[in-house]
């Protein structure tokens, strides 16, 4: 799930730093320390959580480019499920600055589908119709920028792909099931993104079971559509995406490394059929011994079960040392000797 990230990724990085150019790091550490103690404090709501231009300017910094990233890679499996399936519609709830819609388009670069935003902070619009207003890719330049209240009267144009992501954690669960039974009513493909902790993984596992309850079947990350065979309270399902850290990001956070790695939590789900084989997936990063390699997969039929892959099962172990945390196994250019 860690391929190298589109050109859209370098590109999104430069219109954030042409458009925060005016920010001081000072003023951005300071605007994210107000973010941050805001996320850790706060219950569910029914108001935006971005509500003015230093939010705003707090989150592109912060956390654009690692929702960018944690969303490409849930598109990445779905894709490889869905196969040729392209959107004609997008339509992204909660999208705010855009990550989402920038991930979209980086999935499908040579796609001409239309993409409409729906948020309820206005500055948040603003600065993602400015920052995608000279976007390479014609879906970002022409996106339509809605302001919406995000809960029950949420009303979604009709579309082939809704994604939901990093939004439901601001919600009060009667908002959730009401944005998340909207998001299926309108969408034939729905993609749901969530911190990869253990209340994002509760989030999308309700997600999950709500769009499984509306006809939906599952495409990303399960191989199945039965109960999740993590036992509560016990682990959580998640992934992670490698994030580029630009020099801004990094005066932000304190850091020094030039990247981090973003943990989240998804589901991918289609209203009609399932295309592709339903293959297990990786949910643990692969253990490398002497001779073997050990994958701890989530299987259609048993479940949580760990392989070891040995030396002497050629094509298949030389696949196990590439295999990382999130690909599906066995990767189709293996076999099974």
């Amino acid at each position: 799930m860690n391929a190298p990230a589109p050109a859209l990724d370098a590109e999104l990085r430069d219109a954030l730093r042409a458009r925060l150019d005016d920010l001081t790091p000072r003023q951005a550490t300071q605007a994210v320390e107000r973010l941050i103690a805001n996320y850790r404090g706060r219950t569910p709501t029914d108001a935006p959580v971005l509500r003015d231009a230093a939010d705003v300017a707090a989150y592109a910094a912060y956390r654009m480019p690692a929702t960018f990233e944690a969303v490409r890679a849930a598109l990445d499996a779905f894709r490889a499920r869905a196969g040729a399936w392209t959107p004609g519609r997008h339509v992204d709830v909660g999208g705010g600055t855009g990550a989402a819609t920038w991930a979209v388009a980086a999935a499908w670069p040579d796609g001409a589908h239309e993409t409409t935003v729906v948020d309820w902070a206005q500055p948040a619009l603003d600065l993602g119709r400015a920052l995608a207003r000279d976007a390479s890719h014609p879906a970002l330049r022409t996106a339509a920028w809605r302001r919406e209240p995000i809960g029950p009267a949420l009303d979604l144009p009709d579309a082939d792909l809704v994604t939901v992501s990093y939004v439901l954690g601001e919600l009060t669960g009667r908002d959730r099931a009401a944005v998340v039974a909207e998001a299926a009513r309108a969408g034939r493909a729905v993609v749901v993104v969530e911190p990869g902790t253990p209340p994002g993984y509760a989030r999308v596992i309700e997600a999950r079971a709500r769009l499984i309850e509306a006809g939906f079947t599952v495409l990303a990350p399960c191989p199945h559509d039965a109960a999740c065979p993590i036992e509560e309270g016990a682990d959580w399902c998640h992934f992670a995406a490698r994030v580029s850290r630009s020099s801004l990001h990094r005066q932000v956070k304190g850091g020094s490394l030039p990247y981090e790695d973003e943990k989240f939590s998804y589901v991918a789900a289609v209203r009609e059929g399932e295309p592709g084989e339903a293959r297990a997936r990786v949910v643990r990063h692969p253990q490398t011994r002497k001779g073997q390699v050990l994958l701890d997969l989530c299987t259609r039929d048993e479940g949580l079960r760990r392989v070891t892959v040995s030396k002497r099962q050629g094509e298949l172990y030389r696949a196990a040392r590439d295999a990382e945390w999130g690909d599906v196994w066995p990767p189709r250019s293996a076999s099974e000797d």
